[in-house]
């Protein structure tokens, strides 16, 4: 994009952080945004001070070596959630994408529930349960160095959720 996503305006309004926060916040669950950027964890405490549900703000230590990394961080954070992982480059994201993430996880609690828009998966969008022996099985693989979430994927129970297509749009270009 060549400047930072979460900061572009919204054609709803704000920023795509701010955006994409307060349609977090409409599942009435708390909320944490793991960022080493500055900005972002500014926005965010701005945005916690004025609507529930909380907002939980955590700068990213580094090093800071992709999203398998940061969801082992978030899994230590969490034990024992399901944790919706949501990227801040879906502009399009729905309520009822995510709500339809909810739904499948509820059904089949013991597997990691991944959007699919019909054609791959779409991985940085999905409910990750933080439960053992995920927990530790993933503290293994960054320990031992992994790095690449999908690898890491083809090791765990993973059930594709097909969502409409337009809504999960994963954004890398102007």
């Amino acid at each position: 994009m060549g400047r930072d996503k979460a900061l572009l305006p919204h054609p709803q309004g704000g920023t795509w952080l701010e955006r994409t926060l307060l349609l977090l916040a409409q599942l009435n669950a708390p909320i944490t945004l793991l960022s080493r950027h500055e900005p972002h964890l500014a926005l965010a405490q701005q945005l916690a001070a004025a609507m529930p549900p909380p907002i939980t703000v955590l700068a990213e230590p580094p090093p800071w070596e992709g999203p398998l990394l940061a969801l082992h961080r978030l899994m230590q954070h969490h034990p024992e959630k399901r944790l919706l992982l949501c990227p801040v480059d879906m502009p399009d994201l729905t309520l009822i994408a995510l709500q339809g993430l909810q739904t499948a996880s509820t059904a089949d609690p013991g597997a990691f529930q991944l959007a699919h828009d019909g054609q791959r998966l779409q991985p940085l969008l999905g409910i990750y349960p933080s439960h053992e022996p995920f927990r530790s099985q993933l503290a293994a693989a960054v320990s031992q160095g992994e790095r690449r979430l999908l690898r890491w994927l083809e090791t765990v129970p993973c059930r594709s959720v097909p969502l409409e297509p337009q809504a999960i749009r994963n954004v890398n270009h102007p």
